[in-house]
């Protein structure tokens, strides 16, 4: 079977197995369905904005074209860091947007990926961003009407535990040992301001995600196309937006936004 096409990064569905399919062009392959079986990457050398569709000779934020990286509210500094956002001020690159996007319930939220780490998402981005960081448990710490106030708990909370992955050990599914993670909730919300205290989610739900995997790696070697114009071998399993393959190389997906490809399988 052959897919030929600009990449996206891979959609998802929670179940009891996360589902991944990932777009080519105009088609969506089902990837769970090659999990033990050879597949081949081409890159025909081409980046396409995943905005405008201008072919690019560099990927700016995964998949943007420079004009589109400096003026499209998509990568706006508060998708970053969202304690910068001023959308409730009324400030904006696209107030339209941001009032869909920015001016929308938010979540800052607690995750086991390897360690436990700290993030902020939009309500409905949920679970899709725990899936998109290779999250293995998850729970809402506090709920907030606009991506600011969220940006500043997150903020707070980052003096005391990280908002980033450990992609590395995450990939091998080396997960911190007996942890509780609504006790950690617990003592993080402890940590809150009284202005802000209002915010804390009632909500204990603790989401575990399970993904399609045969076996993870022993060591990790990231490659991309821009190095490798043919990435290939047997698919071991599929983790936030990466693909695994029998050689121990991971390759991100989502990185890889707007490159023009073949997929064999």
């Amino acid at each position: 079977m052959l897919y030929s096409g600009s990449l996206l990064k891979m959609n998802t569905q929670l179940k009891s197995t996360v589902e991944y399919e990932l777009p080519i062009g105009n088609q969506l392959v089902e990837l769970n369905q090659f999990l033990g079986k050879y597949v081949k990457f081409k890159w025909n050398n081409d980046i396409y904005c995943i905005i405008c569709g201008r072919k690019t000779n560099k990927s700016f934020a995964q998949g943007h074209c420079y004009p589109c990286f400096i003026s499209r509210p998509e990568v706006s500094e508060c998708i970053l860091r969202p304690e910068l956002c001023e959308a409730h001020k009324g400030r904006a690159r696209d107030m339209e947007w941001a009032e869909n996007n920015c001016l929308q319930l938010h979540y800052v939220y607690l995750a086991v990926s390897s360690n436990y780490k700290v993030g902020v998402t939009r309500s409905s981005q949920i679970p899709t961003r725990w899936i998109d960081q290779g999250a293995s448990y998850a729970i809402k710490i506090a709920e907030t009407p606009n991506r600011y106030l969220s940006g500043l708990i997150e903020v707070k909370l980052k003096k005391y535990i990280s908002d980033r992955t450990a992609w590395q050990k995450m990939l091998k599914n080396e997960i911190l040992e007996n942890f509780d993670i609504e006790e950690k909730k617990e003592e993080l919300a402890s940590y809150f301001d009284l202005n802000l205290k209002q915010f804390i989610s009632r909500d204990n739900t603790i989401t575990k995600i399970n993904y399609p995997v045969i076996e993870f790696p022993s060591k990790v070697k990231s490659i991309g196309f821009d190095k490798n114009y043919i990435i290939e071998g047997r698919i071991m399993g599929i983790k936030g937006q990466y693909i695994m393959f029998d050689d121990n190389t991971v390759l991100n997906i989502r990185k890889h936004n707007g490159y023009d490809v073949e997929f064999n399988a």
